[in-house]
């Protein structure tokens, strides 16, 4: 049985600005997710302290041991460019699949598509 929150969420996805809300804010989260676990599992493979890593991007180690501790973190895409140098890697953007595309770009850019804009050609007077 789903509960009364995911009822009213399906409702709202007919929605097309909370769709693109949803779905904007859905891959974010995920792709900083995948992102951080990514570079948490290379400073554990690594053997880097997070004192070490913080020293070879030279910034503050408890911002570092706070970044990679923390939940629902925001970090910059420099900031992780810099992390993902200082261990080796490099951050780079890879297609989505065609369910991917469905799932998140459909919604993100359905209602952003506007009728072709009327020609601004002046008709000289006879």
């Amino acid at each position: 049985m789903k509960s009364a929150f995911w009822g009213d969420h399906e409702r709202r996805l007919d929605d097309p600005e909370y769709a693109r809300a949803f779905a904007a804010e859905s891959v974010r989260v995920a792709t900083i997710d995948s992102i951080m676990n990514t570079i948490a599992a290379q400073v554990e493979a690594s053997g880097m302290t997070k004192t070490a890593l913080a020293r070879a991007m030279g910034a503050n180690p408890a911002a570092v041991r706070r970044l990679l501790s923390a939940d629902g973190v925001n970090p910059t895409l420099g900031t992780l460019a810099e992390i993902a140098g200082a261990l080796g890697m490099k951050v780079t953007l890879e297609p989505m699949t065609a369910a991917e595309r469905k799932s998140i770009t459909g919604p993100m850019t359905e209602h952003t598509r506007t009728p072709a804009r009327k020609s601004r050609t002046k008709v000289a007077a006879a």
